[in-house]
């Protein structure tokens, strides 16, 4: 068996017993899949992890770049209370109109309000609404992107909150200094502007599974 084998066995383990999927969460992807997006949602397992973490922060507002399908959305919105508000921010109107889609089957469109438009016009916008800071920030856009996402992530959250940066590790990319890729360029800088910015305390992990050789980091906010 080979070693990415294992990893796909070990993550079906997981979900089956950890996190498992219902039918609005199996249909989202079943529905993006046949609406032609690309299949690069999270897992099960690690959809649970955000949705642990936004539950453990107490979070009541969360900002996710990158919309895709709607599936981590799902995952997000179902830990906030009736009340809470998700903002998800996504490039193409063809991956809103099937993430919306999506997050009315699961119940959840008064919570979840989807922004259509590049993040970068998107982000003013919405500082300019001068929405409370936002407990959890969740990036998982273009990774060319990822210094100015963090930038405003630190600028729409107060003390306390989390920034989750997904697919850093680039399968292993993210090490090497000479590669010239704009998603390794991009992550590179980011994780090095988290690492030094005096409101930024984190950390990374390193991941294997069925999206195969990957990682996340994990920032909070300072006062």
């Amino acid at each position: 068996m080979s070693e990415s084998q294992f990893w796909d066995d070990v993550d079906d383990y997981f979900t089956a017993h950890l996190a498992p999927e219902d039918e609005a969460l199996r249909a989202a992807l079943r529905d993006s899949e046949a609406a032609g997006l690309p299949s690069i949602a999270i897992t099960a397992p690690q959809g649970k992890l955000l949705q642990l973490l936004a539950q453990i922060q107490g979070a009541r507002s969360i900002l996710e770049l990158g919309t895709l399908g709607g599936y981590s959305t799902i995952w997000l919105a179902r830990a906030l209370p009736a009340d809470g508000r998700l903002v998800s921010l996504e490039y193409s109107p063809r991956n809103a109109e099937v993430a919306n889609r999506n997050i009315a089957r699961a119940g959840l469109d008064k919570v979840v309000e989807v922004r259509v438009g590049a993040a970068l016009e998107s982000l003013p916008r919405l500082a300019d609404e001068h929405p409370p800071p936002f407990d959890l920030v969740f990036i998982d856009a273009d990774k060319a992107n990822n210094p100015s996402y963090v930038e405003w992530a630190v600028k729409l959250t107060g003390p306390g909150s989390l920034i989750v940066v997904d697919n850093v590790v680039r399968g292993g990319r993210v090490a090497d200094p000479d590669n010239p890729a704009p998603d390794v360029v991009g992550t590179r800088t980011a994780l090095e502007l988290i690492g030094r910015h005096p409101r930024l305390s984190a950390t990374a992990i390193q991941t294997v599974g069925t999206k195969g050789y990957d990682g996340f980091a994990l920032a909070r906010v300072l006062p």
